[in-house]
């Protein structure tokens, strides 16, 4: 069994009292921020969710689905994904594709008998909103996420690229709710900044004390 060095040295006895060996994953923390920002939405996209369970049920409705994207000559370029609520880029990926074929499930809502969801307007401003807005954290969760290369000296760097402030301005109302929620947590998680993100930063000849002084 591997142990770790503060079980075997009392925190006195190393730097700064341990705490460089204790340090939170940085991706993690920016999934838990967007999950529970995206628990504020709730129904909001209930119906694009739908929709998308209905066309993704069955294979024959798959083939219906991207026959009749063909017929409307629209690029079918990516499969229809439904989300998991575990998993919050699942849901940026199901509305990301879903708005590709809004006019595919629109032509439905009037063609299809059993097909009885209508996508409302709203929905899909709500959804071009969100997917946008969640495009910048999927792209830094992947950064951090990264194994090829070091990850902590742009901490600060993309960090600093998350303006929830600017969600409060949203003439959308959902949208503001949510931002509230994530910037309570954002700051919760990094209102105190761990020591080796300073000093990964510092010796980063790109930046030196520029981001921390930000």
């Amino acid at each position: 069994m591997i142990t770790s060095p503060l079980e075997k040295h009392n925190s006195s006895d190393l730097i700064l009292n341990g705490t460089l060996f204790h340090m939170r994953c940085c991706a993690h923390i920016l999934n838990l921020i967007v999950k529970d920002g995206l628990d504020v939405i709730g129904e909001g996209i209930e119906r694009i969710r739908s929709s998308v369970l209905y066309w993704v049920a069955t294979p024959k409705r798959i083939e219906k689905f991207e026959d009749t994207d063909r017929q409307l000559n629209i690029p079918y370029s990516k499969r229809l994904v439904l989300d998991c609520p575990t998993r919050w880029n699942s849901t940026y990926f199901m509305l990301t594709t879903a708005l590709l074929y809004k006019d595919v499930f629109a032509c439905f809502s009037v063609r299809e008998k059993q097909y009885k969801i209508e996508i409302l307007g709203k929905d899909w401003k709500l959804a071009a909103i969100l997917q946008d807005n969640l495009k910048l954290f999927y792209q830094v969760t992947e950064m951090f996420s990264g194994t090829k290369y070091p990850t902590t000296n742009v901490f600060f760097l993309h960090v600093c690229d998350i303006r929830l402030s600017d969600w409060l301005k949203s003439e959308n109302e959902l949208i503001k709710e949510m931002a509230v929620k994530m910037i309570e947590n954002f700051e919760k998680y990094w209102d105190v900044i761990h020591e080796v993100m300073v000093v990964a930063t510092m010796l980063d000849p790109r930046y030196k004390m520029r981001l921390i002084e930000f």
